[in-house]
């Protein structure tokens, strides 16, 4: 349920009916209404970011790899400002139904003060508290996973591209090692000098956006395993007929990495320059994946516009607070509904860290995997 939020409602005294057949009485809260339930996110202290990431990362997992609450499809998960998971509503026998018991739950949870306000969801609007549906029909981590490892020959690849070799028809490769070849032939001909620590992470994205489905084609026309846009495949210089074609969308989205880094690298000095050293190396991994999803140019109106930069600063002042994923998290959650940043640039980054993390579980070599080393 995504779209232009309608106003927040207030909740008077009444009696309510929770769960089954459990009476409570709702005491009036007093709340103001809202014009826009952003305003709860973008309005929130900035020091409520602190532990966020986490909170983000356990409803995504549960989300993703059909863990937890949602090991049944059939739910929606009911979530506050910070992510914290208040309950969940088994589903309701049509989409209709499930979206008027959403908007109850979510107005019994503000009678009962387990949220300050609530909002009705419609079709094309988010709620308050968010519902986060356990069914992600286009998103089967367990096919996606596949195709990354290679864990089935089916999805082993091989072929070249500009001078590259990968692989072999006797000895084909998985998608990750598609992709390092490429990573590395390019960093040893000096093309590119992005951290190489980013690499994990934005393998997660591949599994994320096109479940490293070849032929994957989204709403807006983004293609391939790495979906991307014609304008950017024309300005790679790639040919028609080589679209879609495994190594060339790896050489492509490289090159976009190297340039989004060429841009990105002195503006986020600029303001996260003084972090420990760590912290700044993770924090800036994560922009840097982040600028995939939103466009470099937008990241860093994150870091220097007058009004989307506010978060930056503060994090940035107050660092030693936050964790690298507090830091990233709190800088879309204060700008959520500015430039077109909505929930899905929210759970981009987290999404492709969780499945950075599952990568770690396969067997592949810590070191180049960003995994941790062996105990």
């Amino acid at each position: 349920m995504t779209g232009a939020a309608r106003p927040v409602h207030k909740q008077f005294g009444s009696l309510c009916v929770l769960g089954a057949g459990v009476l409570l009485t709702c005491l009036a809260h007093g709340a103001e209404a809202l014009d826009d339930w952003l305003d709860l996110v973008r309005n929130a202290p900035y020091s409520e970011s602190q532990g966020v990431a986490t909170n983000l990362q356990t409803i995504r997992r549960w989300v993703l790899f059909k863990q937890s609450y949602c090991s049944k499809p059939d739910r929606h998960l009911l979530l506050d400002k910070r992510w914290r998971f208040l309950g969940y509503l088994e589903n309701s026998d049509s989409p209709q139904e499930t979206l008027t018991q959403l908007n109850e739950t979510r107005r019994r949870f503000a009678a009962a003060g387990r949220v300050d306000f609530w909002a009705p969801g419609a079709s094309d609007t988010t709620g308050y508290p968010f519902a986060l549906a356990c069914d992600q029909p286009f998103a089967n981590m367990d096919e996606a996973m596949a195709r990354l490892t290679g864990s089935n020959p089916d999805y082993l690849v091989w072929g070249t591209w500009d001078g590259m070799v990968v692989g072999s028809q006797d000895r084909p490769v998985s998608l990750i090692e598609l992709f390092e070849t490429v990573v590395e032939t390019r960093r040893q001909q000096g093309l590119i000098h992005f951290p190489v620590s980013v690499i994990p992470t934005f393998l997660g994205k591949v599994a994320i956006e096109s479940g490293g489905q070849k032929n994957a084609v989204s709403r807006d026309n983004a293609l391939g395993i790495l979906q991307l846009l014609p304008a950017v495949l024309d300005e790679c210089g790639i040919p028609q007929a080589y679209r879609l074609h495994r190594i060339a969308q790896a050489d492509c989205a490289i090159r976009l990495m190297e340039q989004n880094h060429r841009s990105l690298q002195q503006p986020f000095d600029a303001v996260f320059g003084e972090l420990p050293i760590d912290k700044r190396a993770a924090l800036y991994d994560l922009l840097l994946t982040q600028a995939h999803q939103i466009g470099v140019g937008r990241t860093i109106q994150l870091l220097q516009d007058e009004e989307l930069g506010k978060a930056a600063h503060y994090f940035a002042e107050h660092q030693g607070r936050f964790s690298a994923q507090d830091i990233l998290v709190g800088i879309i959650m204060h700008n959520l509904g500015r430039r077109d940043i909505g929930l899905l640039s929210l759970y981009y980054v987290t999404d492709a860290r969780l499945v950075q993390s599952r990568l770690c579980t396969t067997g592949f070599k810590p070191q180049s995997r960003g995994c941790p080393d062996s105990p």
